[in-house]
């Protein structure tokens, strides 16, 4: 998973400035990382606040994790074409079938298959990879393959298409809780998972737009540092990059990124190192970041120059040694000084 933003967790308070609510951070474990929820209210109640969460968060799992042996999709990758999808799933592969069109095909989460022989899925990699093996399991991969009926049912074209939301879900999963702490009339809040962001109204102890930071693709796990900030109000953010998450097959040698390339099936980078973008819902961000990774930086540039609402910051690979950036203008004016 690729998880490239965190939260600068702020702690000025102003003695001067009365206190109405609580300022409230709930943290916990989701979609196989951590999350954080920032937001103000009645301390009281934020036991209950993070049940809710944690239910949520358990819903869409067994809905679209493909980690759970008996959720809907992993029924549906197995080839049980008689499961009745949720309104859940329903969302994401309606999203994804927009995206995917959206995107000339660089979305597609039907590439199950091909993330699954690189080792970035859930089986055990393939010893060998080589042109032939390649092309037969590029049949398995094309949105265009796959149907939502209107039974509610998936039809597959072969049984062997995988289905992988993992470049969705997760943004998804976030969308989902905000809709639960809108329900509960919270105003303000930041939600943080898997360095994804949804951000609404301000942070009420400094009165302004959400700060957040965009981590460095230079820094490390340990020590993680931000490139930039950023304000964010009523917007979502999401990152991919491929500076961490790769694999090393140990008798080829030959590097293996967790990006896949769904018109080539190849695992190779492209020269944009991160992707970073603002959307109002971060299920549509986190399916754009993880697009442009595979699309490139022209690429990249041209349909952002076509889409709106949709802003990105962008880190590729330059001549030699060097690296470079390019931010949408919609971004450079949320970039804090």
């Amino acid at each position: 998973m690729r998880y490239f933003l965190y939260l600068l967790v702020l702690t000025l308070f102003s003695c001067n400035k009365e206190k109405t609510s609580d300022e409230i951070t709930i943290r916990g474990e989701a979609f196989g990382t951590t999350y954080a929820v920032k937001y103000y209210g009645n301390v009281d109640d934020a036991p209950i606040i993070q049940k809710s969460i944690d239910s949520v968060v358990t819903v869409v799992n067994q809905s679209m994790s493909t980690y759970i042996e008996d959720s809907d999709i992993s029924k549906i990758n197995r080839g049980d074409s008689t499961i009745v999808v949720d309104e859940m799933f329903r969302d994401v592969f309606t999203l994804s079938r927009k995206l995917y069109q959206t995107t000339s095909h660089y979305f597609d989460p039907t590439v199950g298959t091909l993330r699954n022989a690189y080792g970035f899925g859930d089986t055990k990699p393939l010893a060998e990879i080589d042109s032939t093996r390649l092309d037969s399991m590029m049949q398995y991969v094309g949105f265009d393959k796959v149907e939502l009926k209107a039974d509610g049912t998936i039809s597959k074209q072969y049984p062997e298409i995988y289905f992988d939301f993992n470049a969705v879900a997760k943004g998804y999963g976030i969308d989902r809780i905000a809709i639960y702490l809108e329900a509960k009339n919270k105003a303000d809040y930041l939600i943080e998972l898997g360095g994804e962001i949804r951000a609404r109204g301000k942070n009420q102890t400094s009165g302004k737009p959400w700060s957040v930071g965009v981590e460095s693709i230079d820094s490390k796990l340990t020590d993680r540092s931000s490139s930039i900030l950023v304000g964010l109000s009523d917007v979502s953010m999401a990152s991919s990059g491929n500076y961490r998450k790769n694999r090393v097959d140990e008798l080829t040698g030959k590097e293996y990124v967790h990006t896949i390339n769904p018109l080539t099936g190849s695992a190779e980078k492209s020269d944009v190192l991160s992707a970073t973008v603002i959307a109002k819902d971060c299920a549509t961000a986190d399916a754009y970041a993880t697009a442009f990774m595979a699309m490139g930086l022209e690429r990249s540039k041209s349909l952002l120059a076509a889409l709106d609402g949709i802003e990105a910051y962008l880190v590729f690979a330059g001549e030699g040694n060097t690296k470079g950036t390019y931010a949408t203008a919609g971004f450079e004016k949320l970039i804090v000084d």
